[in-house]
């Protein structure tokens, strides 16, 4: 493994207190390895504790995608049951420290925003995107996976229970103007252009604000969620990961050709 250059899949700079954060792998729709998924982390857990940075903004490379999701290819590495829980967990760690996260997070969305990526769009506290931005969960007919109980429970809280029924049985994406109908976007632009301008225009706005008056507003808006405990959700996990579909859908997306369901 080349750790130098999947260090440079994500990018964080941070200046006059605006961390800026970009997923840097534009030839793969900004799909997120695992190592990406550790660096966000860690460059939250930074702003935690660097009282210089007043806000994060999240945005993807080129103008194709925000993010779409993890890497396919990092599930060919699942042997066990194990390797299912430990990957859910992951994501739950990572996306509740974004969610957690001291300062205020913005995601700026172009393009797509799938999967992994819209769940990290979800744990972002504003949502800012173009008029081609395509926002979606199509795991019922990619891999056959399943969102764990955290991912669920955000996304509820966010959108409410019927849309996410909605977005996840059918597997569509929804553009701009339904996504910002149903709070998946707060804001839409026109362009790349206008989202790098609006977004670095909020930021300057958030990071003028009291810093106490923001983190305290984001910690009571997260006591009022009721999250299940990660073990709740396993059996959920482990119905899906561990499937003869899920090996079909795995197999099939890397073979371009469609799956064949069996519900086992």
């Amino acid at each position: 493994m080349d750790l130098a250059a999947e260090a440079d899949d994500l990018v964080f700079e941070c200046n006059d207190g605006i961390g800026r954060i970009t997923f840097n792998r534009p030839q793969a729709r900004n799909a997120f390895t695992f190592v990406m998924y550790e660096r966000l982390a860690a460059i939250c857990e930074e702003a935690n504790r660097d009282h210089a940075i007043k806000v994060l903004v999240l945005r993807g490379a080129g103008d194709k995608a925000f993010a779409s999701g993890t890497d396919i290819n990092q599930f060919r590495e699942f042997k066990t049951p194990q390797d299912a829980i430990d990957y859910e967990n992951r994501i739950d760690r990572v996306l509740t420290t974004l969610e957690q996260c001291r300062v205020p997070t913005i995601a700026a969305i172009n393009g797509f925003c799938t999967g992994g990526g819209a769940g990290i769009a979800a744990a972002c506290d504003l949502r800012i995107g173009t008029k081609a931005a395509k926002i979606g969960f199509p795991i019922a007919r990619t891999l056959g996976n399943c969102l764990s109980m955290s991912n669920v429970s955000r996304l509820t809280a966010l959108i409410g229970a019927a849309r996410v029924k909605d977005l996840i049985f059918t597997a569509r994406l929804v553009d701009a103007m339904e996504a910002a109908s149903v709070g998946l976007l707060g804001e839409v632009v026109d362009d790349l252009a206008a989202l790098d301008k609006r977004a670095d225009e909020v930021a300057r706005l958030l990071a003028s604000h009291a810093p106490l008056t923001l983190n305290a507003t984001k910690q009571a808006v997260a006591r009022l969620q009721r999250r299940l405990t990660p073990d709740e959700g396993e059996d959920l996990i482990l119905m899906c990961y561990t499937s003869q579909d899920f090996r079909e859908g795995l197999d099939a997306f890397l073979n371009k050709r469609a799956p064949q369901w069996r519900g086992q």
